[in-house]
């Protein structure tokens, strides 16, 4: 166990930082190895999960909540229930979900109107519209009024709620959605923050994350290990049958050595 963490069970912080507000998704199709997911590897350059394997995902923007965003599927209310949070958080949720895919996949679970989605991304004006997404001059809500589409919040399904541990001095409070790869679409380029980023059935990635080939947080291995009992045509039913409960994992020590522990079943 890393040296940073036996320091922080002996001396927690006194004023843990404020977890941000984030959003991930766990986008899957089949494959012939059985439900895949795409999975980026973080540049270890980054300051938060350097050289982890990720969904895709990120923090919320002020703009996810504060403008209006055209919409089809379960409302705000829905959503808030969902993952016991206020309805107008809850609604910037699903908009930073859905934004954060599609600047870092070129994934947009958006279409024309509730019966459609998008089909192809891969033209140069969806590119454009990526890199302005994640330069921040371009809001995903005036993305959407411009092409004419609505976010389509009927393809995501409810997952998780990971909050990051109270020792880290980043810290995170996501909310993870699972997703299907709309039919034609294909992802585009790779996210500057990654380094590789690929499909990977999960059976072979829990294998990979077991024999320590692979770099992932708890959060994130969960998840793999949740939905690998799936496909991608029945994710979503299984997420509506899901009650979402809040895991903070906390650091404690066992044999004098420091682990984090969970409500999932003991130490991660």
């Amino acid at each position: 166990m890393p040296a940073r963490l036996r320091e922080r069970a002996v001396n927690p912080p006194a004023d843990p930082a404020v977890p941000k507000d984030a959003a991930t998704i766990v986008v899957v199709r089949d494959g012939e190895q059985g439900i895949e997911a795409y999975l980026m590897r973080r540049q270890t350059s980054m300051a938060f999960a350097a050289g982890m394997y990720v969904f895709p995902g990120g923090g919320l923007a002020a703009a996810d909540v504060e403008l209006p965003t055209p919409w089809f599927g379960p409302d705000a209310a829905d959503w808030g229930r969902r993952f016991r949070c206020d309805p107008d958080l809850a609604r910037g949720l699903v908009v930073a979900a859905v934004r954060e895919t599609f600047e870092e996949t070129g994934i947009l679970l958006a279409g024309p109107d509730g019966d459609t989605v998008v089909a192809d991304t891969s033209g140069a004006e969806m590119q454009a519209a990526r890199e302005a997404l994640e330069a921040g001059e371009l809001a995903f809500a005036d993305f959407l009024n411009r092409e004419g589409l609505v976010l389509r919040a009927d393809l995501l399904g409810a997952w998780a709620h990971w909050i990051t541990p109270a020792f880290e001095p980043r810290r995170y409070d996501t909310r993870f959605f699972v997703a299907a790869l709309p039919e034609g679409q294909q992802v585009g380029t790779m996210s500057r923050e990654a380094d590789r980023a690929d499909w990977a059935p999960l059976s072979a990635v829990l294998r990979a994350v077991e024999a320590g080939e692979a770099a992932m947080m708890p959060p994130t291995v969960t998840a793999c290990r949740e939905v690998s009992a799936f496909t991608a045509g029945t994710v979503l039913a299984a997420a509506a049958e899901r009650t979402i409960h809040t895991v903070l994992p906390a650091l404690v020590v066992v044999d004098g050595e420091p682990y984090l522990e969970t409500d999932l079943g003991g130490p991660a």
